[in-house]
């Protein structure tokens, strides 16, 4: 004669039986309540957040905004932005294109900032594959000069690398501004491109050797166009950094065929006035190849920033 054994209450599954019970026999009177995962919002937090989000937005979109209104309300537009008076013109672009240096001073900005880009691409992304690959005397003690660079403001920086350049023979000139923005931008490049190179199996640099290839044919071959990302965050932060500069261009640069943009545009602001016309079509203009590096580097940005931040 077998026995029946009948479960115990206090167990966890005739807990769970009974509550399933419990919402058994609920739900035949009424209807049942949805319960909502964790994942899911609100309506009114959905709705409070995209409203925040729009109003970030907006806050963030309107002095570009106003700064191309400005631009096309003429020489004195700025005086009355509320007036629908005299409606919109180009006169201020005409004039800034035709009529000052600034063409020259686009150009020679122009010049800078590739050069900067180029050379500060190419210094970072080695150095941080040596720091990341390789374990030489002074490994740790460059790391910590690379680190220690930045703490500097640059009103300290101006004195001492004018002396520098000076003996050098390389004060008013080109060369010596870009190596000045490489000073600037390589460190920190340096590092986000060290980090970048960690997550880099080691395995792709034995098999370049097993090939036959050089220590920079490796780097050149194999590990460069896997480290695409991380290059484009490079370009990106070494080109806005000797776009939009100001104070090394206005103490390394004097002769007015050679000036930038940073400080070719203080020619527009007087003693007693300032053009505000002028400086907001010019302003305008000289978003446009910043914009343009944005948009080709814009893929790869996010992926660049982030991917050195874990190892693995």
């Amino acid at each position: 004669m077998s026995t029946v054994t009948e479960p115990r209450k206090d167990t966890p599954v005739a807990r769970r039986s009974a509550a399933h019970r419990a919402a058994g026999s609920g739900s035949g009177s009424g209807r049942a309540r949805k319960v909502r995962s964790r994942e899911e919002r609100s309506p009114i937090a959905s709705a409070g957040l995209h409203g925040a989000l729009v109003a970030a937005s907006l806050v963030a979109v309107f002095p570009l905004v106003y700064m191309v209104f400005i631009s096309l309300r003429g020489r004195d537009g700025w005086t009355r932005p509320t007036s629908a008076e005299g409606g919109l013109e180009i006169s201020n672009y005409t004039y800034v294109l035709t009529e000052t240096e600034f063409p020259r001073w686009f150009a020679n900005s122009l010049l800078v900032a590739a050069g900067t880009t180029v050379i500060g691409v190419f210094v970072a992304a080695s150095t941080g594959y040596a720091i990341s690959r390789m374990r030489f005397p002074g490994h740790k003690s460059l790391m910590w000069v690379l680190l220690v660079t930045q703490m500097f403001p640059v009103a300290v920086l101006i004195v001492a690398l004018y002396n520098i350049l000076g003996g050098m023979g390389l004060l008013d000139s080109y060369v010596g501004l870009i190596l000045t923005y490489c000073s600037v931008s390589v460190p920190f490049c340096a590092w986000m491109m060290k980090g970048y190179f960690d997550t880099i199996p080691h395995e792709i640099d034995e098999a370049g050797r097993v090939d036959g290839l050089t220590p920079f044919g490796t780097f050149y071959r194999l590990i460069l166009p896997l480290a695409k990302p991380g290059l484009a965050v490079t370009a990106f932060y070494s080109f806005i950094t000797a776009w939009g500069e100001v104070a090394f261009a206005r103490a390394f640069l004097s002769t007015d065929s050679m000036l930038t943009l940073s400080v070719g545009l203080q020619s527009f602001i007087g003693q007693h006035k300032a053009e505000w016309g002028y400086l907001t079509a010019c302003a305008v203009i000289i978003t446009i190849p910043a914009g343009l590096v944005f948009l080709l580097v814009q893929r790869n940005l996010v992926a660049g920033l982030t991917a050195g931040g874990t190892k693995g």
